[in-house]
């Protein structure tokens, strides 16, 4: 039995597991010694992970991925790093479709940050060489694109490439490129290729701006995150995590993007929902404020409407999405799993389903079902839009 029956569910987030050195083998050649000398991404694997990525191949271990297609994560999960297992995976999950993002890759190795354009840029291609040929295998899998934004003149052109290879979605960074808003003029020509393909503009968590380091120094004990390890992902540091998105919406809102780009999508991927009321409240009391500059006055509908056209937000499952649906709208937010990370948890449907717990079926075939296929547009084959089993109810 599928995890998933009796219902057609999308996942709006869920990942390869890259095996290190995995993104090298897609970058220019000429390109490639100069990435590895700036991030240090050698073919190399650390012990626990490399016991957990043998360990995923053993037949005796693989006979039992059905059965714990949820309780295995990251590594010995069926299908994180090996293409060929990633469809049996969908079958076990039950889901109709999967929108596929990196794991490795989620900031751009920092590269950005680095002031290094080129090989920004040129990570960013073999990024999505890497995601494209990954989801290759089926058609359910929908692979994402990177669009760095540093160089404004190249990303539209790294978004068709990125098209032409297959991707489903552009993922562009939650946080602001080093200089420049994300709502400069001169990106309008990369909004404009995602409208007329009618692909999303994605973000991920992983890109934005972290919580100052000096946050953390509180003369206690340092705290570990809830891996077990340095990485240093915590309840404090959790807090951050909407900033970015926050700020990058807002400009995209004020400044006219949304409404430049009114078939434009746009979905915030793992980085939560709660915050989502209150932007849509304190955009528009911002908004009301400061209604005499003239950009204001140009809006072709208040700030929460504008996001309630366009934006699409996955909640964690620990959040209550019955209160979000009701602040912000029942149009706005989306499943995802986030397989074969832990922090998705080991029963995603349950939780999701508790907080639900009152909202009518309309509702809940939106934040399973419809939201996401508005979201994807033309990224998601109509032939995909239900399960076979449920196509003709």
């Amino acid at each position: 039995m599928a995890y998933v029956e009796g219902q057609t569910v999308h996942d709006a987030d869920s990942h390869i597991m890259e095996l290190p050195g995995t993104i090298n083998r897609y970058l220019d050649p000429g390109f490639r010694q100069a990435f590895v000398d700036k991030t240090g991404r050698k073919d190399v694997l650390p012990e626990w992970f490399a016991k957990a990525a043998e360990k995923a191949k053993d037949p005796e271990f693989r006979a039992g991925a059905e059965a714990n297609i949820l309780l295995r994560k990251n590594y010995e999960a069926l299908g994180a790093f090996e293409a060929s297992d990633r469809p049996a995976t969908l079958d076990y999950l039950g889901f109709a479709s999967q929108l596929v993002f990196t794991t490795a890759c989620l900031s751009n190795f920092g590269l950005e940050q680095m002031g290094e354009v080129d090989l920004a840029v040129e990570a960013a291609r073999a990024h999505n060489r890497m995601m494209t040929e990954f989801c290759a295998v089926d058609r359910r899998l929908l692979a994402t694109g990177y669009v760095p934004l540093i160089d404004r003149a190249r990303a539209p052109q790294i978004a068709r490439e990125a098209i032409e290879l297959g991707a489903k979605g552009l993922v562009v960074p939650s946080r602001h490129p080093p200089g420049f808003s994300p709502s400069h003029r001169e990106l309008d020509p990369l909004w404009a290729v995602a409208q007329e393909a009618g692909l999303p503009i994605l973000f991920h968590v992983g890109g934005e701006e972290k919580m100052h380091k000096d946050y953390l120094e509180n003369g206690l004990p340092f705290v570990k995150d809830f891996h077990g390890g340095d990485e240093n992902f915590t309840s404090l540091t959790f807090m951050a995590i909407p900033l970015s998105i926050w700020q990058t919406l807002s400009a995209l809102v004020i400044d006219g993007v949304f409404d430049r780009f009114p078939r434009l999508k746009f979905g915030a991927i793992e980085l939560g929902a709660s915050w989502l009321p209150s932007l849509m409240k304190f955009l528009d009391s911002g908004c009301a404020a400061f209604g005499k500059e003239e950009r204001l006055q140009t809006l072709s509908d208040t700030p929460s409407a504008i996001l309630r056209r366009q934006l699409r937000v996955t909640p964690y499952p620990h959040e209550d999405v019955a209160w979000i649906m009701e602040n912000a709208g029942t149009e706005m937010v989306l499943f995802s799993s986030d397989f074969p990370h832990v922090e998705g948890g080991r029963n995603p449907l349950k939780r999701f389903n508790d907080s639900l717990a009152g909202v009518d079926a309309v509702d809940r075939r939106a934040f399973y079902r419809d939201n996401f296929i508005d979201l994807m547009g033309r990224g998601l084959d109509p032939a995909l839009h239900d399960l076979p089993s449920l196509r003709a109810a």
